[in-house]
Order: C-alpha cells, then structure tokens, then sequence
C-alpha cells in the first residue's frame, strides 16, 4: 500500500519521501512503483517521460523523524496493528511539522484512538486506500471525533486532485468498506469450511451470480488473510456481536502462516509464476 501511495502521489507531481525502516524494502518498493509505470506506459495512460519525472519525484529515507522533518502531510501506511500505528504516530506527530496534516490508511482500527496518540487530534484523519493504489478509484476518508472541518476538506480536495473519488465515513469500526467487505469474505470462508461449497464454486457464483470482479476466497487471498483477521477481530471486539466473530478456518490459516498471496497460499496457491488461479491442494475436492 505505502509504495502505491507513493506512486500516485509523485505521478501528480508532489514532492513524496517514502519511510521504511528497512533499506531492503525502500529498494523492493521503488522496483515495484518502476514496474507499475511501465505497465502504465505500456497501456498509454502515462508517457515515458511521465515515467521518469514520477521516479524523481520520490525521495527514501529510513529515519522516520527525518523524513517527516518538513512535510505538509504524513500519510502512515504500516501494517494493521493497533499498537504500531499509535507508536508510530507519537513519532510522526514529535517530528512533524505544527501545521501538518497526519492521515492513516488505516482499513479498521479507530481514527480517535490513533489521533489520541498525538496532540494534534484535530488534524488527524483516516485516508484509506484501495489496493492497488493507481488503479483504485476510491478514497475512504474518515473523520475521527475530533478532526476539523478544514482538514477533511483538505483532504477531499486532495484525493480529487490525485484522480480519485473520496467517499466520507465517521469513526465507527471497519468504517463502510471493510464493515460490509469482511463479513462477506468471513461468510464465504464459513461457507467452505461448513462444506457447502468448494473454493472454485464460491468464488464463481459470487462472480458470475454477483458481477463482482473477484471472488471473496481469491480476494481474501489478495488482502491478506491475516489482515482479514485483523479487521475481524477490529470488529467482533467493536460491537461485541457474534456475527463478526471470525471463522475457524481463517483463524487456523493464518496461525499456520497460509497469508494469501503475501506467503504463496492461502485458498489458491501462487507458486511457479503462474497466472492461472490454482486452488490449494488443501482445498482440492473438499
């Protein structure tokens, strides 16, 4: 998410520093955003000049108090993790300039909390992506309780000038997205454990029943299985209500390190480059 973010940022022309604490990852991140230009140049939505002009417009630094020292908006996209996030963001708000914006693309956990980490409540907001972040058009932003009138503002005239659509959500957990999203994929994964279906027809019925472009197994895959426990357990502790309780099956993927896509399986399985969705052999004629 973080180098997608920054993709899109620097191909509309802001000056982007991206953060990792890992040199590694800052260099895997840039490979990937040089990868995304190219299928972008090759489709004719950008040129290669637009190409090179993105690329110089992202800076890296592994110093998060420095790489924040000037910024007019820090936007954290560490991985879904309550405790993180706040420690990150009483670093960020430390370091960062009194007038910066600090949003989160957080998909779950509390805009509130997170900003109650800072003491600059007022201008912290959630701007949540989709993945994949150049493709996308939808910009989740969330108002925490205390965030101003003006921020949101902002941000919705941002996420417009990056050529997205922003859609407004309060403070309450999952926000909209994830609060319908997850209790489908957390019912599709019921669904097979329960022995109703296997993978391949759940997912196919919901794509040629439903018209959604992917099936909530192979999305799930996508996400991250251990971000869709997250999330579910963001919910089921929320609102204390059954429904969101996630299902067995889930939890037991994950503790066995079955990610999705991340880790190489999960409902299907990615290994040997091919494109073709193959169904884990975990699955096949359960």
């Amino acid at each position: 998410m973080g180098n997608g973010i920054a993709h899109v940022f620097a191909q509309h022309s802001y000056k982007v520093m991206l953060i990792d604490v890992s040199t590694e990852q800052l260099e895997k991140a840039l490979a990937t955003i040089s990868k995304n230009a190219d299928r972008q140049v090759a489709k004719g939505t950008i040129t290669e000049e637009d190409k090179v002009l993105l690329l110089q417009n992202i800076e890296t630094e592994t110093d998060l108090a420095k790489g924040v020292a000037s910024a007019d908006l820090v936007v954290e996209a560490a991985t879904e993790n309550e405790a993180l996030k706040l420690k990150i963001f009483e670093q960020i708000d430390a370091a960062a300039p009194k007038n910066c914006i600090l949003a989160t693309n957080t998909s779950s956990i509390s805009v509130t909390k997170i900003a109650a980490a800072t003491k600059r409540p007022q201008q912290v907001i959630g701007m949540h992506f989709m993945n994949p972040v150049p493709v996308m058009k939808l910009v989740e932003v969330i108002n925490g309780y205390a965030t101003d009138s003006n921020v949101t503002e902002t941000i919705v005239e941002l996420s417009e000038q990056l050529g997205k659509i922003p859609a407004l959500a309060n403070d309450y957990p999952g926000f909209v997205a994830n609060r319908i999203l997850l209790p489908m994929i957390n019912e599709a994964i019921y669904t097979l454990h329960e022995g109703v279906a296997e993978v391949e027809a759940i997912d196919t019925i919901m794509k040629l029943g439903m018209a959604h472009p992917m099936g909530p197994l192979q999305l799930a895959d996508f996400i991250g299985l251990d971000v869709c426990l997250s999330i579910l357990h963001v919910l089921y502790k929320g609102f204390g209500n059954p429904k969101y309780a996630p299902c067995p099956l889930l939890v037991n993927m994950v503790a066995s390190g079955k990610l999705g896509v991340k880790s190489g399986e999960g409902f299907y399985s990615y290994s040997g480059g091919n494109k073709d969705l193959v169904v884990s052999s975990k699955f096949k004629n359960a």
